[in-house]
């Protein structure tokens, strides 16, 4: 059985390891080097609100993060990755559920705000069944030079 919580230091190693592939990093957290490493985990713990893990018997399967917060106002949902081995499961639904009670309730945010590359069509249609709506795409290139859309949604409390 599945559980999500705050995460620990002892979880960052757990947290480096959802990370695959160079390409998963880009998708997850476009600023990051690969290998993604406990070094740049521990910053994120540093610059991020609410680092929170998914777990199945001690093993990190999930995990997300707020940045860009502002009190009372509006945050991100950031670095949302579910390991390949758990997708399909609803746990990312789960973690985005987690997430959004955390904001409404502890932090009393009025908005939230998540971004997705256009190519992850799962997460887009996760993202929307939330009622997260887009308001801007932003052209970004991937490590390769190519262009990549990425697409910033929000959800308002009233529509929650």
């Amino acid at each position: 059985m599945c559980k999500i919580r705050e995460a620990t230091e002892d979880d960052f190693e757990g947290i480096c390891k959802l990370i695959k592939s160079k390409e998963e990093l880009f998708l997850v957290y476009p600023v990051g080097k690969y290998p993604f490493i406990l070094s740049q985990v521990k910053e994120l713990s540093q610059t991020r609100k609410e680092l929170t893990v998914s777990v199945d018997e001690n093993i990190i399967i999930g995990f997300a993060n707020f940045y860009n917060y502002e009190p009372k106002k509006s945050a991100y949902i950031g670095n949302v990755i579910i390991d390949k081995g758990y997708r399909g499961r609803g746990l990312g639904k789960e973690i985005i559920s987690y997430m959004l009670k955390m904001a409404y309730e502890k932090y009393k945010l009025q908005e939230v705000r998540i971004s997705v590359f256009n190519e992850n069509a799962k997460a887009l249609l996760l993202y929307s069944s939330f009622g997260f709506v887009p308001y801007e795409i932003e052209e970004r290139k991937r490590p390769e030079g190519d262009r990549i859309a990425l697409i910033h949604m929000k959800k308002n409390r009233s529509e929650a």
